[in-house]
């Protein structure tokens, strides 16, 4: 996908831009990925010392730090996009949408691959984090605030920490709205409650 094509792309996802213009000259998530583009081409020339220094200097100009090492398919919109953190072996999949405070990082037990794989057309809220080497399947979407530390399928919607399975192919697995980053349902909540439920069951069956 050209820079143009990601501008237009870009224009087409955020109702608040007016132009392809507007984009291209304010949008940090556009700046940020014409970075990218040059410091990851050249790490796999392994000019690693040049990469870095364009994928730093793209942190200080937007608040969003992607390794260069990591791949990036076509038509990514990084919404906001300040606190974006972006491990070395991520590899994200086409037309995917990442909100601000996203961290694909690291748990720092795993060598090699360490980094999260995004399937294609992924929706990840605003704060949530996505941890090690694990898998988020395609269409899939993760919730603001949750914590991912284990491999999603295709076309569920992840809430709650750590991230449990609450929609599943347009089906709910517990009660929840679709995801809005405003009405996500509280999977640590439902888990108290159920367990209070079996404690009263015990004292009752105690007595």
């Amino acid at each position: 996908m050209s820079l143009i094509a990601d501008a237009r792309n870009i224009q087409s996802k955020d109702p608040a831009a007016r132009s392809v213009l507007e984009v291209v000259l304010l949008y940090p998530g556009f700046h940020v990925l014409v970075h990218h583009r040059i410091a990851h081409w050249l790490y796999r020339h392994r000019r690693f010392f040049l990469a870095r220094q364009i994928s730093q200097r793209a942190r200080r100009r937007t608040g969003i730090e992607i390794h260069p090492g990591a791949t990036i398919g076509p038509g990514l919109f990084i919404d906001h996009g300040m606190g974006i953190v972006i491990g070395e072996t991520a590899e994200i999949g086409a037309n995917c949408t990442i909100y601000h405070q996203v961290t694909l990082g690291g748990t720092g037990k795993d060598a090699g691959k360490r980094h999260p794989t995004i399937g294609d057309n992924v929706l990840i809220g605003a704060g949530a984090s996505i941890l090690g080497p694990v898998t988020i399947g395609s269409n899939s979407r993760i919730a603001a605030g949750s914590v991912v530390l284990t491999s999603l399928p295709p076309n569920v919607t992840a809430a709650g920490v750590p991230a449990r399975i609450v929609r599943e192919n347009g089906t709910r697995v517990v009660p929840s709205d679709d995801l809005n980053q405003q009405d996500v349902p509280d999977v640590i909540a439902a888990r108290l409650a159920a367990l209070e439920e079996r404690l009263a069951r015990m004292e009752d069956d105690a007595q």
